[in-house]
């Protein structure tokens, strides 16, 4: 008699890996297929807009003038302006049109005439929302769809780890490594299903795991407070500790206007960059700036100031001065969609998403050939 074949860890990892890739494949088919759409959601929504192009002549009106135009103020409550450093590009206006928007809609503005671009709204736009509820919520009820697709984000964690281990082989060896970093494409259509699966899994897997990791802080409010206590920084926050100032004592009988408060922020953030600006309101009399600098190798390297109506800086906050913890739980988000090193990032997010969104499809491949080949083995001992 045969010795039999006994399970062991290596068995268990394995079954571990087939049976919760195939009760939560589809969900992680809608997700990672709806993130790869994403990734370039605001690209994909410009290409059916129409492009606003301002012919820089003359000299650019005042931003008080843009606040205080008729037309821009039926449009609702305006909270920010954005000025580009390039003259041929137009404001960005972000407004309030309505008390209840979380988010402004945004306008673009010609500099030079205040001519309004309303935001355009396309099919493109309802579809890319449709696969950000997806990607998020399944098209469900919130309090339902976000802990199913947080559970199976916690699923597709454990198949990537489960799933690097299973890429080494039993005797690790050189030889036996190797063919794990390449499909081979002269191999019958099985062995080209498995390579992809095995292969594609594995170069994907880290992008993969961060994009879970992050992802969790939109599924569960526990989980973003326990990582932000790990981290020692909060997770979502834009800006560090801020010094408690009195603003009654700031209040005199000159106010600065808009263009001087702009020309301070400018000199104290004395580089070229692209600068957005926060009005001040009756609760809240302080110009806001964000700034970041043209040829910035991070789209969150921003630095921040805050100027009081009196012309007071009352806080100044350097990207570069941040302590790497903040720095990191300050980008969650665009370390989650990739937009964290521009366009480069984002081609890295939109491969290992595409490939994240064909493991369930060539490992339940594997999983139906495994099943025919057993099949074939039991009509074989039946017929011997």
């Amino acid at each position: 008699m045969g010795k039999s074949k006994t399970y062991g860890i290596r068995a268990f990892i394995n079954d571990v890996h087939l049976w919760l890739g195939l009760t939560s494949g589809i969900i992680i088919f809608l997700v990672c297929l709806s993130g790869t759409i994403l990734t370039f959601e605001k690209e994909i929504e410009q290409w059916f807009k129409e492009e606003m192009k301002v012919q820089a002549t003359g000299n650019k009106i005042s931003l008080s003038q843009i606040v205080d135009d008729p037309n821009i103020q039926a449009k609702g409550q305006l909270m920010a302006i954005t000025v580009p450093t390039d003259n041929a590009a137009p404001y960005q206006l972000s407004i309030k049109e309505d008390p209840k928007q979380r988010r402004g809609s945004t306008y673009e503005v010609n500099p030079y005439t205040a001519e309004i671009l309303a935001p355009q709204k396309t099919g493109m736009d309802d579809f890319m929302f449709s696969m950000f509820k997806l990607h998020r919520w399944l098209l469900m009820d919130i309090e339902l769809g976000r802990p199913i697709v947080g559970i199976a984000t916690i699923i597709f964690l454990i198949l990537s780890i489960s799933g690097i281990v299973l890429w080494f082989p039993k005797k690790v060896k050189w030889k036996t490594v190797k063919a794990g970093f390449k499909i081979k494409t002269s191999a019958n259509w099985k062995r080209i299903n498995h390579d992809l699966h095995n292969t594609l899994g594995f170069y994907s897997c880290l992008l993969i795991l961060i994009m879970g990791i992050t992802g969790l802080c939109w599924s569960f409010e526990g989980y973003r407070d326990g990582l932000s206590s790990l981290m020692g920084a909060k997770v979502f926050g834009n800006r560090g500790a801020q010094p408690k100032v009195d603003l009654e004592n700031l209040k005199g009988d000159k106010a600065i206007d808009l263009e001087q408060a702009v020309l301070l922020a400018n000199n104290t953030l004395d580089y070229n960059g692209t600068l957005t600006i926060t009005l001040p309101n009756e609760k809240n009399p302080v110009y806001g700036f964000r700034k970041i600098a043209d040829d910035s190798w991070s789209t969150v390297a921003q630095d921040q100031l805050q100027i009081h109506t009196s012309g007071k800086i009352i806080h100044k906050e350097l990207y570069a001065d941040k302590p790497l913890n903040v720095k990191i739980a300050s980008a969650i988000r665009p370390i989650h969609t990739g937009e964290i090193y521009g366009t480069f990032s984002k081609w890295l997010y939109f491969l290992a998403c595409l490939i994240g969104t064909s493991l369930p499809i060539t490992g339940t491949i594997i999983y139906i050939n495994k099943l025919k080949k057993k099949s074939k083995r039991r009509r074989k001992l039946a017929t011997a």
